[in-house]
């Protein structure tokens, strides 16, 4: 029979010593002495990896047929596109822009007063919404406020305010999505040259009906919420501008 009596010593510890702020005293090539790794031995077994046949031998009747013939395991499909159609190439490293995750700075709140910086409206104070599925803004002045329509914005062209409303009681018609903002696409003249010769005046495209009625209805919920703050409505149509000597970033 063996002692069982436990044996006397130190406590195994590892080799490594380390410095103030979790910092390792030795290198790797350092410890790879310390600790003799160069006396193991590690012998790896690759396994062979076997690879499904592609073909497969068959028999085939017939005198003149050979007797077998080597058919597809996997059979390729029956039908080839006549013309090649674009796809999108997956990339691990770079992601398609819809594929993006836009994230909004905590500034930028639904309901925040918002000034912009660029644009037909640049220099406007607007009302933010929400954000739409391609990271854009939802902004309204309202209209008629300041005379700014719903329209999408960068949040890059935007200054955030410390002024703000609820909004969280306004509903937007879910329709209202980054396909109710674009331009149906004009028709254009095959070739020939003709219309730079043309002189007659373009007739101005109308505003559908369906757009004036949605600007209704978020403005007939905005405008008493901009009633019930005292002098947001002057805030709102009066143009931002600085002075000398007023920066920015001291004014917010």
């Amino acid at each position: 029979m063996g002692d069982d009596t436990p044996k006397k010593g130190k406590k195994h510890s590892s080799r490594q010593k380390w410095l103030t702020g979790g910092i390792p005293r030795y290198s790797k090539s350092q410890m790879y002495k310390r600790a003799a790794k160069y006396k193991r031995k590690h012998v790896v077994v690759k396994k062979e990896k076997v690879k499904p046949p592609k073909f497969i031998e068959k028999p085939i009747g017939g005198e003149k047929n050979g007797g077998t013939r080597q058919v597809r395991v996997n059979k390729g499909p029956k039908y080839y596109p006549t013309e090649d159609r674009p796809r999108n190439l997956h990339n691990r490293k770079k992601q398609c822009f819809n594929e993006h995750k836009h994230t909004l700075r905590p500034s930028l709140t639904p309901g925040t007063v918002l000034i912009l910086l660029c644009g037909r409206f640049k220099g406007k104070r607007v009302i933010f919404l929400k954000q739409l599925k391609s990271g854009s803004l939802l902004i309204t002045g309202p209209i008629k406020v300041n005379g700014v329509p719903m329209r999408r914005m960068n949040p890059i062209y935007v200054i955030a305010t410390s002024t703000k409303i609820d909004v969280s009681g306004v509903k937007i018609p879910k329709h209202i999505n980054d396909d109710y903002f674009k331009k149906p696409a004009e028709k254009k003249g095959k070739g020939g040259g003709d219309e730079i010769f043309d002189t007659e005046k373009k007739e101005k495209k109308e505003l559908p009906e369906e757009r004036k009625n949605d600007q209704k209805e978020v403005d007939s919920q905005l405008l008493p919420l901009i009633d019930q703050t005292e002098h947001l409505k002057g805030y709102l149509k009066m143009p931002f501008s600085l002075r000398t000597h007023q920066y920015p970033h001291m004014v917010f």
